[in-house]
């Protein structure tokens, strides 16, 4: 718990883990959790400075149904967003990339994935059986990480907004640490949004 609350993020709730609303705690953020199946209207009236779209089980395509549209319009008014594992699923849909069924899935912990960014690699933990298609990624967006692995998308940016997100679980708890950062980096940019709203 915290009580300064100095940045506003609304997490929409695919299947949320609680610890991962415990880190945005700790970076003094109010979190409002709100349903996957809440308008994009209504999320804007709780006026956030970032969006998070959670992790959950399932088909990225069938949640999409309602939460792809939700998603499109947020990404319109150039707020902060950051997605993990369903929720990057869903986002990249939502950019009009397209997920499959993988053959075997990545579970556990302990799964190598490079930063393409720094090329450093992160032990990561993870638990999926969709991936992003590589060859349905529009131009506009940026491959992050990749599984040492299979070779397989684990994280997109796009090139010109603060939207972004990892297939893998860097709250991981226990887990291994090594993708902490990916928060901070996240309220870095719900920061930045916040002091343009002042203005």
């Amino acid at each position: 718990k915290n009580k300064k609350k100095s940045l506003k993020i609304v997490a929409i709730d695919y299947g949320i883990k609680k610890n991962i609303l415990r880190y945005f705690s700790n970076y003094d953020c109010e979190v409002k959790v709100v349903s996957c199946k809440q308008s994009a209207s209504e999320i804007l009236k709780l006026k956030p400075n970032g969006i998070f779209l959670s992790n959950g089980p399932g088909d990225p395509a069938a949640t999409g149904k309602y939460a792809i549209k939700t998603i499109q319009k947020l990404i319109k008014y150039n707020l902060p967003i950051f997605g993990i594992c369903l929720g990057h699923q869903i986002l990249a849909l939502a950019l009009n990339a397209k997920t499959k069924k993988m053959k075997l899935g990545h579970r556990g912990a302990n799964h190598p994935v490079k930063n393409l960014i720094n090329k450093k690699v992160e032990i990561t933990s993870q638990n999926h059986g969709f991936e992003i298609i590589k060859t349905t990624l529009p131009k506009n967006i940026q491959i992050t990480h990749k599984s040492l692995f299979d070779d397989c998308i684990e994280g997109i940016k796009l090139k010109n907004k603060p939207v972004s997100s990892v297939q893998y679980h860097p709250e991981s708890n226990p887990g291994p640490q090594d993708s902490h950062y990916l928060f901070s980096d996240f309220i870095k940019e719900v920061k930045k949004n916040a002091k343009k709203k002042r203005h």
